[in-house]
């Protein structure tokens, strides 16, 4: 379902409700469409190549960073997919259930669960991904070839930006700015 404002309605909007406020309004601007052009191609991905397989955005992100590393540690896909444990648990229950992934202890430490695609899971990545790629293609159409390399250029340095920095400035902030509590009631520690 594509946003109720337009993108210029929004900027607009938003122009005026900031008026003088002192922003660095580039940098505003590219956040805040980078937020809406991964939100815009998640939407259509969902409704897309992801609708005939019966896949939300994040199970399909769960599936892809299992079929890349083949074999990853619960706490890692989590990560790699940017969900909590929590989400992934219910993703993993859905995906087993499917007949699309399993679980497994770890080895050496049976603390730790390991993730794995079946054999139908592999065969539905195959058969999926090509479809997938044809609407990533679709969402670059605009642009040249050189035009989506550089955009991917670009997003990987705000990406090694924030794994480079992002922790170090939450602490220097943190520090200055005591943290609320969570929604649950709990600080985090750390």
């Amino acid at each position: 379902m594509p946003a109720h404002y337009s993108l210029t309605e929004t900027e607009k909007a938003v122009n005026h409700r900031l008026g003088p406020i002192p922003v660095q309004r580039e940098a505003l601007a590219a956040v805040s469409n980078l937020y809406r052009a991964a939100t815009a191609v998640r939407q259509h991905l969902e409704n897309s190549a992801l609708r005939a397989a019966d896949l939300t955005w994040s199970a399909f992100v769960v599936l892809w960073v299992i079929w890349i590393w083949e074999e990853i540690e619960t706490r890692h896909a989590a990560a790699e997919a940017g969900i909590s444990k929590g989400t992934l648990t219910g993703i993993i229950k859905t995906l087993e259930s499917r007949g699309l992934a399993q679980r497994s202890q770890h080895p050496e430490d049976g603390r730790l669960a390991l993730l794995r695609l079946t054999p139908h899971g592999l065969h539905l990545m195959h058969h999926l991904f090509p479809t997938f790629n044809d609407e990533e293609a679709f969402v670059v159409a605009p642009l040249t070839p050189d035009e989506s390399r550089h955009l991917a250029d670009t997003l990987r340095r705000i990406i090694t930006h924030l794994e480079q920095h992002g922790e170090q400035r939450r602490e220097d902030l943190h520090r200055t700015t005591p943290l609320p509590p969570r929604r649950g009631g709990r600080r985090r520690t750390g």
